[in-house]
């Protein structure tokens, strides 16, 4: 069965708040069976525009992160980063 991914391109834009969402998604989203593979770090776009932090979420299918990504509990959390943050999510099938 394929993984499944969320892959996140992020512009924090209120860095004394996003932390709040990091410490609080973090062990939502690996009960629901995540494992961060990126999660900030270096980067260089290469080609076209990102985000200036981008993350990659895997799961053990792409329902799991479907289903991690639309639980209630992570979307309150959610909120924090919509609000500190712009961000561009997927959700990705993998292989």
């Amino acid at each position: 069965m394929p993984k499944g991914y969320i892959i996140g391109h992020i512009t924090v834009t209120d860095p004394d708040s996003y932390p709040e969402y990091i410490r609080r998604d973090t062990p939502i989203l690996e009960r629901l069976g995540a494992k961060f593979i990126v999660r900030g770090g270096q980067a260089q776009v290469m080609e076209g525009q990102a985000g200036d932090r981008h993350v990659v979420i895997e799961f053990p299918s792409y329902e799991a992160a479907l289903a991690a990504y639309n639980d209630p509990e992570y979307q309150d959390v959610a909120a924090i980063r919509r609000a500190s943050a712009d961000s561009v999510i997927l959700v990705v099938e993998g292989t």
